[in-house]
């Protein structure tokens, strides 16, 4: 691997297809699109805030047939690094046409019993990240005057609630809003803005998450593998659709959340005792918020 700097690698043979940031690369949905765009000819940057993992990735995206790969690790929480980490991608592997915001990360326990810094740090990652991401992205795309693909990862949570995970679920909603927002102010201006929705996945959000319950979250069922999800997030960077959801009973529990509410109220945190925590015990902790986690051991995900 030939380091460029303290802050970029990259690889390289011969160029064709769209040239990708992909946010969250180290691990999840992030990881698995980067590969999947790999597959296919593209290239790709890779953004998270462990190097390690990423450079992992960007080996196996070469090997699976990437032009041009680039690892830029960066926190998405603060605006000057994703600034410059896409001035670098850039010099690095070619203008930026597509972006595929991923990386996310949530806490666990009652409203009331999670500090006011982790809530906070939850919505400075999946919130203010976002927004830093978007902002950078369509700047850049402005710079370029091309016509330019966002993707933000949603979930199902911003479309209803979920007991004991609140920091995540409001963080969630705003992310929908947010890309609702830009849809309609990108609309006339050319960029294509998409939200991709998923149900629960096999990924190790549920491993880093910060827990106040005593337990650890698990993805509820039907769980999606996390290629699934991938396929339908890279999808998105051809389509004209503005919105997928990924998941067999995400219009169902959309549907009973504000058709039925007093009802789902009613169920909804037995049904996340039951489902969506684990049994074994864990002790109080904060997870991937302050600091990245490597992944588990044996973990492809």
């Amino acid at each position: 691997m030939d380091s460029r700097g303290d802050d970029v690698s990259s690889r390289s043979h011969s160029d064709t297809g769209r040239t990708v940031l992909v946010t969250g690369a180290s691990s999840g949905i992030g990881r698995e699109v980067a590969l999947q765009l790999a597959r296919r000819g593209d290239s790709v940057a890779l953004l998270a805030r462990r190097r390690a993992e990423l450079e992992e990735v960007e080996k196996e995206c070469f090997l699976a047939g990437s032009p041009r790969t680039v690892v830029v690790p960066a926190d998405v929480s603060d605006t000057d690094a994703i600034d410059a980490a896409f001035q670098r991608a850039a010099e690095e592997i070619g203008p930026i046409d597509s972006v595929v915001h991923a990386a996310g990360v949530a806490a666990y326990g009652r409203f009331e019993e999670i500090s006011s810094d982790v809530f906070d740090r939850v919505q400075s990652i999946n919130v203010a990240g976002t927004a830093n991401v978007a902002r950078a992205a369509i700047r850049h795309f402005d710079g370029l005057g091309l016509r330019g693909n966002l993707v933000l990862v949603g979930s199902i949570v911003g479309r209803i609630s979920a007991p004991f995970l609140s920091p995540y679920v409001s963080s969630k909603w705003a992310v929908h809003g947010l890309a609702r927002s830009l849809q309609a102010e990108q609309g006339y201006q050319g960029h294509r803005i998409s939200l991709v929705g998923p149900g629960g996945v096999d990924t190790s959000i549920y491993d880093k998450a910060a827990t106040y319950l005593g337990v650890q979250g698990k993805p509820p069922p039907p769980v999606d593998d996390v290629k699934k999800v991938a396929r339908a997030t890279v999808a998105m960077l051809d389509s004209s659709r503005k919105q997928r959801s990924v998941g067999a009973l995400n219009h169902f529990m959309s549907f009973g959340f504000r058709a039925l509410p007093a009802v789902y109220d009613l169920i909804a945190a037995p049904l996340m005792k039951r489902f969506a925590l684990d049994d074994t015990p864990a002790p109080e902790h904060t997870g991937n918020l302050f600091e990245p986690l490597a992944e588990p051991a044996q973990s492809g995900r």
